[in-house]
């Protein structure tokens, strides 16, 4: 589904599901009886085409106009409660990978490590996950009638059960233990416990895989590759979340995604010396890098406005003296850096006169150096800590993305890309798991290799290969895109004083903190609203 229709789907369905009201819980309902609902819009299959479109853009956008004024969300600035934002505040900030100087309440808790069940970062995304449920339930619901008379519905209907099972993972990471809704009602929910969220999405995305399309659709759609691919991620984290190692199963989807229609991006489009920065460019909808996206959010400067998403990652990563236009955008913001813990995972090629590395063999480390300094002394401070250049709203051939002005972004943000699906296979094998094979394992990490290297001057042998490797590549392939705060959970390294970085636990040079972070709290209003929750333990 190519953007300008995508966008074309997103604002024709914009009023199917309109709810503007801090929501209660996983069961909500737009509460104006003069609202245009779902009522409305599910009169055919081809407006009902049109209301799925709202269900991902509750993962892409923030309300009902753009780029604020009508929020899905009140009671926090509305670029800030979009998902991919608030995946990077909740995932990235709290970890290895970023630090971020701004005083906004309950954002220096995030990297300190302090938050609790008031945190306005840790309730919007509650909120932002409840109303995607809410969202996939309505339209399963009413879309469900047409079945009968319009088969294509099935498809459509699955595709709302996959981002409904998507939302649920992360509830079951981030929450734990959270309702299990499924269907509108006034009746106030049960709380269910991890291993029954994790039950759920497993048997969701094992029962909508014959309902999913078997190739290639429209851009921006998932099709069953998709279920394949958070199989792999749910497998791979079940002994962290359920106490049972599933690794022989993450070996299985992680091979059926990798052996599907996706492959990973190695045209060099730019000629720069690595395929790697086409998969973050303005047009990684159609150089190419949208071979390797599983699944991904769709984002146009010019017709999906939002100061979360793209725009978001591009603009709060640009300051000091950095050149706005470089990316081009027309300002930055001064916001996220990341810590010496991450730029000492990739292979130096030169350093300067203090020993600290400028420049790398490996060309996925995207860093800006200049004027900003390897050590942390002072959080509050741009300069202090590299400045990370991975994400552009520039195009492969140079120019800058459809926003005239530079004001929003055009590039897409990849959720699960396929070059995952290559580290979740090396790690399931090397964590025990049976069906695969130690020697394509490798040969699978030396693939990202050679596309971040420019060249197999990086690759690696089989004894080379070890858990603490991985993690490591795993960090080097997908930064900022909101993976590591589970990974280092899953490694037992997240709360831990196995593995330190600056500021980790607000020391400056890093300190265990209690494993109940491994967690966050259930939003305070919530647990108030629901006399059926129990707050997580340690909160």
């Amino acid at each position: 589904m190519k953007k300008n229709k995508i966008t074309k789907y997103i604002l024709a369905a914009a009023v199917a599901f309109s709810i503007s009201s801090c929501h209660d819980d996983l069961d909500l309902m737009p509460n104006d009886p003069d609202v245009y609902t779902e009522f409305d819009v599910f009169s055919n299959a081809e407006q009902a085409k049109l209301a799925l479109a709202k269900v991902y853009a509750s993962l892409a956008l923030t309300g009902q106009k753009g780029p604020s004024d009508m929020p899905d969300i009140e009671g926090i600035d509305e670029g800030a409660s979009q998902y991919t934002r608030l995946l990077f505040n909740l995932n990235v900030i709290t970890t290895d990978e970023s630090v971020i100087g701004w005083g906004d309440p309950g954002m220096p808790n995030l990297h300190a490590m302090s938050w609790g069940a008031s945190n306005s970062f840790v309730q919007a995304m509650y909120y932002r996950l409840a109303q995607t449920v809410t969202f996939s339930n309505s339209y399963i619901q009413n879309a469900q009638k047409l079945v009968d008379s319009n088969p294509e519905l099935k498809t459509y209907i699955a595709e709302a059960r996959f981002i409904r099972a998507y939302a649920y993972y992360n509830l079951m990471d981030m929450y734990a233990n959270v309702p299990l809704v499924t269907e509108i009602s006034s009746e106030t929910p049960k709380q269910s416990n991890r291993q029954e969220i994790f039950a759920f999405v497993e048997s969701e995305l094992l029962d909508i895989q014959n309902s999913l399309s078997d190739t290639k659709i429209e851009y921006g759609r998932v099709d069953k590759v998709a279920s394949y691919a958070l199989l792999s991620r749910l497998y791979l984290n079940a002994e962290t979340w359920i106490n049972q190692p599933k690794y022989t199963e993450a070996i299985t989807y992680s091979n059926l995604a990798i052996q599907s229609h996706y492959s990973i991006h190695t045209n060099d489009v730019n000629e720069n010396g690595s395929a790697y920065d086409e998969l973050f460019l303005a047009d990684n909808d159609s150089n190419g890098a949208q071979n390797e996206f599983i699944f991904a959010l769709n984002f146009d400067g010019n017709n999906s406005k939002t100061y979360g998403g793209s725009t978001f990652i591009v603009k709060s990563s640009i300051g000091g003296s950095m050149k706005p236009a470089d990316s081009g955008v027309n300002g930055g913001w001064g916001g996220p850096r990341t810590t010496k813990s991450l730029v000492s995972k990739f292979e130096s090629s030169q350093n300067n006169n203090d020993g600290n590395p400028i420049a790398w063999k490996d060309k996925r480390a995207m860093f800006f150096t200049d004027g900003q300094s390897y050590e942390i002394s002072n959080i509050s401070q741009f300069g202090e800590g590299y400045a990370v250049t991975k994400f552009s709203n520039k195009k492969s051939n140079g120019t800058n993305g459809n926003d005239a002005t530079g004001e929003f972004v055009d590039t897409d943000i990849p959720v699960i890309r396929l070059a995952e699906m290559y580290l979740n296979y090396a790690e399931a094998v090397i964590r025990g798991g049976a069906g695969g094979d130690r020697g394509t394992a490798v040969n699978y990490i030396n693939a990202l290799r050679e596309r971040g290297y420019g060249n197999n001057s990086g690759n690696i042998t089989t004894a080379q290969l070890d858990l603490d490797f991985i993690l490591d590549e795993r960090a080097r392939e997908l930064y900022w895109e909101g993976t590591r705060r589970t990974d280092l959970i899953r490694f037992n390294k997240f709360t831990t004083g196995t593995y330190l970085w600056p500021y980790k636990g607000d020391a400056p040079n890093g300190t265990s903190v209690s494993d109940t972070k491994n967690i966050f709290p259930i939003p305070t209003n919530i647990i108030v609203i629901n006399p059926n929750l129990t707050q997580n333990p340690g909160y």
